[in-house]
């Protein structure tokens, strides 16, 4: 009989789908932004970073998820 423990050891964030779907929507942002938006364009900077915080956020969330279960969730 295992338990599962409270707080479920941290890390392995690349196998969660919700990562590799972010990797996946950064990379197709990236690759809309350079072929319909200029290089100089603001709104470049923005949707790439935003795209980027998605992945950002998945991997800090499985790093902190060995000791709160909150902020992984809120991240």
């Amino acid at each position: 009989m295992s338990e599962d423990p409270l707080l479920p050891p941290h890390g392995g964030y690349r196998d969660l789908v919700a990562y590799q779907n972010a990797e996946i929507i950064h990379d197709a942002t990236v690759a809309f932004c350079r072929r319909f938006l200029g290089p100089t364009d603001r709104t470049v900077d923005q949707m790439v970073q935003a795209a980027r915080s998605g992945k950002q956020n998945t991997a800090e969330g499985s790093s902190v998820s060995g000791s709160s279960r909150t902020t992984e969730l809120n991240l």
